[in-house]
């Protein structure tokens, strides 16, 4: 199966477009989609934040998250979505995000290397809604990123599907 093409079907079927805001992966994502035909259609931006400086002015990610959780976090990773889908120049009702780890960490202490954190971020009428994920990949610096990047969009079309449950449990819980 290919992925990439399989996402873009998925997107242009459904006039959806994505927006993606990678660190880790380093534009792999975007890269991936702008390989298919007709991805033009689909694709709105991709942005890559390396540094956390970056991640903070260009995608709002706030300082204090990445004190708290890490660089590699879940959380850095739902701020980094929810900051590509909130820039002025940005359209796409989806984005995807990426922030990890592909080569041995500084020290020896949590995460390993492998380690990819993953945000997954839907803007529609009745709201937007947000799933993350982490992952350890093995091997070395490139294979973990074309592994993260083929397994970000993997997960476009799953938690799109999630919405109509993940709706029903948001009403629930309010």
């Amino acid at each position: 199966m290919n992925i990439p093409r399989s996402v873009v079907g998925f997107l242009s079927s459904r006039g959806l477009v994505i927006a993606t805001a990678e660190s880790c992966t380093g534009g792999l994502i975007a890269s991936l989609i702008a390989d298919v035909p007709g991805s033009g259609a689909c694709l709105d931006v991709g942005i890559v934040v390396y540094s956390p400086s970056g991640k903070c002015r260009v995608l709002n990610v706030q300082a204090r998250t990445i004190e708290e959780h890490g660089l590699t976090s879940e959380a850095v990773a739902r701020e980094m979505a929810a900051g590509v889908l909130a820039l002025e120049a940005c359209s796409a009702q989806i984005a995807v995000s990426n922030t990890g780890l592909a080569g041995p960490p500084p020290k020896d202490t949590d995460p390993p290397s492998g380690t990819q954190c993953f945000a997954w971020r839907y803007k529609r009428r009745d709201g937007e809604y947000m799933f993350s994920e982490t992952r350890v990949f093995d091997g070395d610096r490139t294979t973990i990123r074309q592994r993260a990047a083929l397994y970000a969009l993997s997960r476009v079309e799953h938690y799109f599907n999630q919405l109509p449950t993940a709706r029903r449990n948001a009403l629930r819980s309010a």
